[in-house]
């Protein structure tokens, strides 16, 4: 099963963002790796710019905008369907894997971004409890 609606997609992802960006570990190490990312959904025709916060801010290492107009330039972009990164945040899709299979299509510094996957890999038990009590049909 997939997202039901574009809708629902952007509830976990923010919600999911949100887990990654207070993190006492990983939302810290996220901010200081100064990567802006920008992520597209053809599937649910989304968007969203992810970059570190210039200051924390009631907790928050990162800031996301549903949207291309942002004041920063990603440095990566990653383009992917939905179940891709449904199937990645719960530790199911490898990424490199993916870009070379072309589940996932990149420009710009991909190295950069492929240095933040350890980083992130706490999220996958936290993303993982979250679909599994909110959002069970989306368990993979």
């Amino acid at each position: 099963m997939g997202f039901d609606s574009a809708k629902q997609f952007k509830e976990v992802m923010d919600k999911t963002f949100d887990l990654m960006s207070t993190d006492p570990d990983m939302g810290p190490k996220l901010r200081a790796a100064e990567t802006p990312q920008r992520f597209e959904f053809p599937d649910l025709d989304l968007v969203v710019n992810i970059t570190f916060a210039q200051e924390v801010s009631d907790g928050q290492n990162l800031r996301w905008e549903w949207s291309d107009d942002v004041p920063w330039e990603p440095d990566v972009e990653m383009r992917m369907d939905s179940d891709v990164a449904n199937r990645y945040f719960q530790g199911r899709e490898n990424v490199a894997m993916a870009i070379a299979r072309r589940r996932i299509k990149t420009s710009g510094n991909v190295k950069k971004a492929l240095a933040l996957v350890p980083i992130t890999k706490p999220v996958f038990a936290k993303y993982r409890a979250m679909l599994e009590s909110d959002y069970p049909d989306l368990v993979d």
